[in-house]
């Protein structure tokens, strides 16, 4: 057996026959630990490396749990036929990958002998020598970028956006992975046409990047907080109107050479 298949992670869910979080139909696997805070994050159960119990429907849950590379690639398997029929595969979310670098190399190592196409979402909010490692085995790279002005992102996330920018720059120059970016459009925080544009400036100055998907806010995650005995931090804000959405796509695509998506 290879070594790094007896490497152990943390993760909190494996959720299979997504059609979300890269092409394809795509197993992802939900890892924890994240050094964000965004306030409108929709896994708040990620946040933590801890493991945590969480109340579902009335129902104390305990998220997180401790797994080999190995364990998990006997569920992503499963569903070769799926992958290859749709150009789909692997996706490791969070939580943050990038913050358990070992576990997600064996993951998309494992992956990659198996023949399956592989993608993390991810800030890349860690120290480039971290992602350097996982670039090999990647295919698809799908990138958080919230805004560009450091002290509102601060604001929103609890860290500046220095290192994200500077690892956006790094990864588009190693020219090892398909990168992506893609930006969750928050009401009070980044959904003006000015601040979408100065990300889409930013992401169109990026080596081969070609791609920016627009992701509107959801008040999907709320109850976990509950769950989870936290305030919601985003209150009683409202997703933006589909009308809004297209606008800011229309925007994008007028005034860049980006491809603009809405959802991922």
């Amino acid at each position: 057996m290879e070594e790094y298949l007896n490497v152990s992670g943390r993760i909190f869910d494996i959720q299979r026959y997504s059609i979300h979080d890269g092409p394809g139909i795509r197993t992802i696997v939900f890892l924890k630990g994240c050094a964000l805070r965004c306030k409108w994050c929709c896994n708040p159960e990620s946040q933590s490396f801890e493991i945590e119990t969480m109340v579902i429907n009335g129902k104390p849950k305990i998220m997180g749990k401790d797994v080999t590379v190995e364990e998990v690639m006997e569920t992503v398997k499963k569903d070769l036929p799926y992958y290859r029929r749709s150009q789909g595969g692997i996706t490791l979310s969070g939580g943050e990958c990038t913050l358990q670098p070992e576990f997600s190399k064996g993951l998309l190592k494992a992956s990659k002998e198996m023949g399956i196409s592989t993608a993390i979402e991810s800030t890349a909010y860690a120290d480039y020598e971290k992602i350097e490692k996982l670039l090999p085995y990647l295919d698809y790279y799908l990138m958080d970028i919230k805004h560009i002005n450091a002290k509102k992102h601060k604001e929103y996330t609890g860290q500046d956006n220095k290192r994200i920018l500077e690892n956006a720059k790094r990864i588009a120059e190693s020219g090892e992975t398909e990168l992506i970016i893609r930006v969750p459009v928050v009401p009070g925080f980044n959904d003006t046409k000015e601040e979408l544009l100065e990300i889409a400036y930013f992401a169109q100055k990026l080596r081969g990047v070609r791609e920016l998907h627009l992701l509107p806010y959801h008040a999907y995650g709320k109850g976990k907080y509950e769950g989870l005995n936290r305030e919601y931090p985003m209150g009683e804000v409202k997703t933006p109107e589909p009308e809004k959405m297209k606008l800011f796509k229309e925007v994008i695509e007028e005034k860049t050479s980006m491809r603009c998506q809405l959802g991922g």
